[in-house]
Parts: structure tokens; sequence; C-alpha cells
């Protein structure tokens, strides 16, 4: 069974800076992509960064330079690193496995708050 548990989440100042985790289970971590997706309160849900089983990295436009995503293949684990925080990121961030329809699992997300 496919799992996904997002962690890391919490209430920052703008300019400030959370590293998100993706913990999975129940399958191959090393083969799949891992996707990190928000959606903020009213809107729709989007995407922000992607790795692929190589490595290769791609940001959604308002994120590049900002935030970081990588995984530890030994953990089973995806890290999205997020400095420069504004408050236009605040939203609920969930990772899931590719980047892209037809997914195999969803985490149940984390809380991140950016506001002074």
């Amino acid at each position: 069974q496919v799992q996904l548990v997002e962690s890391g989440g919490g209430l920052v100042q703008p300019g400030g800076s959370l590293r998100l985790s993706c913990v999975t289970s129940g399958f191959s971590f090393d083969y799949y992509a891992i996707g990190w997706f928000r959606q903020a309160p009213g809107k729709e849900r989007e995407g922000v960064a992607c790795i692929s089983r190589r490595d290769k990295t791609t940001y959604e436009d308002s994120v590049k330079g900002r935030f970081t995503v990588s995984r530890d293949n030994a953990k089973n684990t995806a890290y999205l690193q997020m400095n420069g925080l504004k408050p236009e990121d605040t939203a609920v961030y969930y990772c899931a496995t590719p980047c892209s329809y037809p997914y195999h699992g969803w985490g149940q997300g984390t809380q991140v708050t950016v506001s002074s």
C-alpha cells in the first residue's frame, strides 16, 4: 500500500525558511518521481516542484531560486527546502508520486503559514 507522510510545516515569518519532508513506503521509491504541490484557501491545487528518479528537478516559476527539492533514496524520503518564504506561499503542502496524473498516492498534507 502506497503511503506518503509529510511533515515539517509550521508558522514562519516572511523571509524565513522551512524544510518539508515526505516519508514514503509501499512502493519502489527510487523508481518514481516525487512531486510537491500546494493548495491555498479558495485556490486550486498547484504543482510546486518535481524531482525525477534521476534527480532532474523542475519548479513552478514563483518558487524558482527559493525552493529546492531533493531526495534520499536510502531513506525513501523527499524534501522541499523553502527559503525566502512569502505570505503568498501560505498553503497546505502535499507530496505525491509521480508528478502528474495518474498518481499512485498522496500524502495528507502539512500546513505552511507565512505571517508576521
